[in-house]
This record gives structure tokens, C-alpha cells and sequence, in this order.
């Protein structure tokens, strides 16, 4: 692991980069997580960088992302969004999976929309639906320690208010209004890259547990510390039966973020223009 000073050198010279590409303070960013493309394809792009040309950032290995960012305009605000994530279980360490967090806070964000692709727990969610995140269960074991810069601290942070009260609330409203169903819950990160055991859904749900997935908590950590407002968005893939499991495909959990990717828009624009 680098020392905060080492990885303050890192996070300067990616944000120098995306900086020399497209010179624009966005305060708005966006991770698109497995299948969620779609809602890059409206983005007015003024400029794509490839991860694999911005210094010190690792490669989306991931089926259904791009592994690229995308800057323009989205609701005529400027937005800087990534197409693909990097996770835990491609075997990076959380700095360098989180990195791209650090350069959007020094690009200026300061509303982070946060995308998954996630297994339903709960039993009234159904395939292709979206849940907001009131609060999640970080089973992913690794220490917040691996998420420090000089400016970020190293002390125990309060995740209590991780996930915007204000923005959930303005989500609900709209789906209301465009008359889709939008639940919120309770997100599980697990470390992966294994999809769940009978027996790991009976206890998931068991706590509490709505929907299950393999990214988003380091990334919302990061923001958090950060002083980001945050809006996670869990789209439902499937929904688990323990008593009779099926096997999931990567294509079905593409599938079934092409269904959300219209209601996924509606939310992150709605919050774009209320929170200009």
C-alpha cells in the first residue's frame, strides 16, 4: 500500500490529466455500474477518456463496461460520469478501485449518483426494478485505512447519513409522478466474485438485507469522507429463492438493466435540475 503522500501524487496527476482533456468544474458525477451504459448514451459528450490513457487508473475488466469517462453536459449541468467501475475482485486495492472518486471531489463534484447491478433478497422487488439505498452492510473487510489522502482523514467516519436523505426523497417523488415502481432498502456488499449460497441469502435477509451486489460501498466511503451528497441506486437483477436457486448469467443482469435505464434517468435528471 502507498503512503497518503504517494497516493495525493497519484490522485494530482489523474486529475491534471482529465484536467488537460476538459478544463470544466462539474458538480455533478456518476457511476455506471453493470449494464447502466445507457444512460451515457445522454450525456451531450464533449470528451471520452479511456482509463486505460489517464495515469495511475486501473482497467474495467467487467462484462458491460466500457471502461471509460464520460464528460459533458446531462440536463445542461456539467456531469463527469464513469462508464464502468473497477471492483474489488479484478484484485485491486481499494485506493486504486476508488481512485476515480478522489479526482471527481478534486474536479469539483459534490453530488455523486451511484449505479449497481445487484441480487434480490427481498421478495417483492421483482427483475429490472431499481431501489434506492437507505443504508447498506459492508461485508467486503477492508479497512477505511486504504482509503486515505492527506486530505481525507483517517479517523473513524460517521456513514449514518451516507446516502442522501433529501436526494432518496426527491427519487421517490419523481417515480411517483412518472409512475414507476421505485423501492428503497438496504444494500449488502460482498467481496465477490461468487454470486451467493442458499445459505448466504437466508442470512442476508435474515439482517436485514434487501439486495446484494459487489461494489458501491467502497466508492460511497470514499464520497463520504469527502463531504459528497450521495444517491445510491441498486438496479434488481434477479430475485433470489434460496428453496429452489437458479444459476445467474452476466446477460441477465445486462437485461435487466436495460429495463431500469429509462427510470434511471428520470431520477438522476430530476436531481440534476433540483439541485442546481
Amino acid at each position: 500500500m502507498s503512503s497518503p503522500i504517494e497516493f495525493d501524487s497519484k490522485i494530482q496527476a489523474a486529475t491534471d490529466f482529465v484536467r488537460g482533456h476538459w478544463s470544466r468544474s462539474p458538480r455533478f458525477g456518476i457511476i455506471l455500474g453493470t449494464g447502466a451504459g445507457k444512460l451515457a448514451e445522454e450525456i451531450a459528450s464533449e470528451i471520452k477518456i479511456p482509463y486505460e490513457d489517464i495515469p495511475g487508473f486501473p482497467q474495467s475488466t467487467a462484462l458491460g463496461h466500457k471502461g471509460q469517462l464520460v464528460c459533458g453536459k446531462l440536463a445542461d449541468q456539467d456531469v463527469i460520469a464513469m462508464e464502468g467501475r473497477f471492483h474489488l475482485y479484478e484484485g485491486y486495492p481499494v485506493n486504486q478501485a476508488t481512485l476515480a472518486i478522489h479526482v471527481m471531489q478534486r474536479m469539483g463534484v459534490e453530488v455523486l449518483f451511484v449505479s449497481n447491478a445487484s441480487g434480490g433478497i427481498n421478495p417483492k422487488f421483482a427483475s429490472g426494478e431499481i431501489m434506492l439505498i437507505e443504508s447498506h452492510v459492508d461485508f467486503m473487510y477492508r479497512s477505511s485505512l486504504e482509503m486515505n489522502s492527506p486530505t481525507v482523514s483517517g479517523r473513524p467516519g460517521q456513514l449514518s447519513d451516507a446516502y442522501d436523505r433529501e436526494l432518496i426523497e426527491q427519487a421517490s417523488s419523481c417515480a411517483r409522478q412518472e409512475q414507476f415502481p421505485l423501492h428503497r432498502g438496504v444494500y449488502a456488499g460482498l467481496l465477490g466474485p461468487n454470486y451467493e449460497t442458499r445459505a448466504e441469502y437466508r442470512f442476508l435477509r435474515r439482517i436485514g438485507a434487501d439486495v446484494v451486489g459487489m461494489s458501491t460501498i467502497p466508492e460511497v466511503t470514499v464520497a463520504g469522507r469527502h463531504g459528497m451528497r450521495v444517491l445510491g441506486m441498486s438496479i434488481i437483477t434477479n430475485v433470489a429463492k434460496p428453496d429452489i436457486l437458479e444459476a445467474t448469467s452476466g446477460q441477465e443482469v445486462i437485461d435487466a438493466a436495460v429495463l431500469a435505464a429509462p427510470h434511471l434517468k428520470a431520477i438522476v435528471v430530476n436531481a440534476i435540475q433540483l439541485n442546481q
